[in-house]
């Protein structure tokens, strides 16, 4: 009796184990599609953007999904996607010419906010600190950062501060997700974090205000800085060279700018390239790339493998707690925790 209690008790240790042990659920694949753009606006609305002209919507949590194909736009890539409810959105064209489209009812209609044709133009990421105030990046034209804000949603936008980049230094349009636009709350203004790959890789706070150098891969045009995120006064940014995307060092840089700006290593980094990364809450991070995916517990100190499932992108819900990646063959997740 006493041996079966005992197994018994085991038993359901090792059960409680496995159902936290975070997991991948599949809720869409089989397209043709490259996903990279990923807007997750609470629980229940989710918009995503890739090749193709191609658009995904859900109202349910991604049980189901609704696939647009943008009239006129079949053939750009919609490498960002910025959602704010279930009918407003905009989708970023990345090459020559840069453009951005937005719709006001569903995605049924576009309208077009922003165009440049500017020789080399090559848009990379979108970022917005509410449903008004966004700002866009893109590759340098002529060593000089391209970078656009807007303060009605998208409707209009300006130039923002020119910054004079290296040479041989850009950004990745990987995942939309490598600038980070933050409401200060102590000082009640906006706050603005990128990072940079290619031949240098680098941290810029404040448009240029402060220039940090990255440990990270560089030196190559496919190494360098893909992602960043930020919560509270802790930084995490991943990237590597995404040619060779099972190699598990100089993936992941940690900064700290609590007092003075302090950068760190995990001692056990993400198991390969990771083009995206998200904090889920102080303590808990996840990363993903073409190799597979990682979670931190401990602030990005240490990564756990917990994928090897493809994925360019990875959102937590900004009104809410669902957690969902994109990538390509049209695959949506969300991670299961």
């Amino acid at each position: 009796m006493k041996t079966i209690k005992l197994f018994t008790f085991f038993l359901l240790i090792l059960l409680q184990a496995a159902a936290q042990q975070p997991a991948i659920k599949i809720l869409e694949t089989g397209k043709k599609i490259s996903l990279r753009g990923l807007s997750v606006v609470d629980d229940h609305i989710i918009w995503a953007s890739g090749s193709k002209g191609s658009v995904a919507k859900s109202l349910d949590g991604g049980q189901s999904w609704t696939w647009i194909s943008v009239p006129g736009y079949e053939q750009r890539d919609f490498r960002d996607i910025e959602a704010f409810d279930k009918n407003t959105a905009m989708v970023m064209a990345v090459a020559e010419p840069g453009v951005i489209l937005k719709t006001k009812d569903g995605g049924n209609s576009w309208m077009k906010v922003f165009e440049d044709s500017t020789k080399g133009m090559f848009l990379d990421a979108m970022d917005f600190v509410n449903d008004s105030i966004g700002v866009v990046i893109g590759d340098p034209i002529q060593s000089i950062l391209f970078a656009a804000g807007t303060i009605d949603g998208g409707d209009h936008w300006f130039p923002r501060n020119p910054i004079a980049l290296n040479k041989g230094e850009a950004f990745f349009a990987s995942s939309g997700t490598n600038i980070k636009l933050l409401k200060e709350r102590k000082f009640n203004h906006l706050q603005s974090f990128m990072v940079s790959g290619g031949k240098s890789a680098r941290l810029f706070i404040g448009f240029g205000q402060q220039i940090v150098n990255l440990p990270i891969s560089q030196g190559l045009e496919s190494t360098g800085a893909n992602s960043i995120d930020v919560f509270n006064n802790k930084i995490v940014v991943v990237g590597g060279d995404f040619t060779k995307d099972t190699v598990n060092k100089n993936n992941c840089v940690l900064v700290s700018l609590k007092n003075k700006v302090r950068v760190t290593t995990p001692a056990t980094p993400p198991h390969g390239y990771r083009s995206c990364v998200i904090y889920l809450d102080e303590y808990t991070l996840l990363t993903c790339g073409t190799s597979g995916i990682d979670i931190s517990t401990d602030g990005g100190k240490n990564w756990q493998l917990i994928s090897k499932e493809s994925f360019h992108v990875c959102q937590k819900a900004k009104k809410g707690k669902s957690v969902f990646l994109a990538g390509g063959n049209g695959r949506i997740a969300r991670l299961v925790y």
